[in-house]
């Protein structure tokens, strides 16, 4: 955390390539992994995830340190990112991933029919199309998996809100798939 410091610093100040190239590789992997995640494509993932260290690097003059720690404004900058892609091209992959925690407990049958791809596929097109706030809610537990205090910390909201905001999408999500049979 204190050579983080250091680094942004020498960003701040000095425009410190080195300093940059050292951020950006204590992160790089974390990121990637994140954005893999909902996008499923080697490529694409890459692609995007040096389009968030871009503007990360460029936002960088605006972070201040005393409002959110450094990995929660990555996050959050990161999240808004693969939103706006998400908006501009519909993303036809998707990897597989857990929705083990989603809460409430599911029954097995639910988490089953969850593991299926082109089921996937149907429930991020469903996210995709609610209201940015619940989406980034959304991503940032199912694709990150930042707990609650961190979802809340990273959007500078209640934790209360976050997680009714999760559940109500959650629970939109059971209703919307509840007759799926892939």
């Amino acid at each position: 955390m204190e050579q983080e410091q250091k680094w942004i610093r020498k960003i701040q100040r000095k425009g410190s390539r080195e300093a940059a190239d050292c951020l950006i590789r204590a992160y790089y992997d974390e990121i990637y992994r994140f954005v893999y995640r909902q996008v499923g494509d080697k490529e694409d993932a890459m692609d995007l995830t040096q389009n968030i260290f871009v503007a990360v690097l460029r936002s960088l003059p605006e972070y201040r340190p005393r409002r959110a720690r450094f990995r929660t404004w990555l996050y959050a900058v990161a999240n808004n990112k693969i939103i706006d892609a998400r908006r501009k091209v519909q993303i036809a992959q998707i990897s597989a991933y857990s929705f083990e925690e989603l809460e409430p407990p599911a029954n097995d049958d639910f988490v089953s029919r969850i593991q299926d791809r082109m089921f996937l596929a149907q429930i991020e097109k469903y996210v995709s199309g609610q209201a940015l706030e619940q989406q980034k809610v959304f991503r940032l537990r199912v694709y990150a998996g930042l707990s609650f205090p961190e979802i809340a910390e990273t959007l500078g909201e209640q934790e209360a809100a976050v997680k009714a905001r999760y559940y109500r999408l959650v629970e939109k999500i059971r209703k919307e798939f509840s007759d799926y049979e892939g």
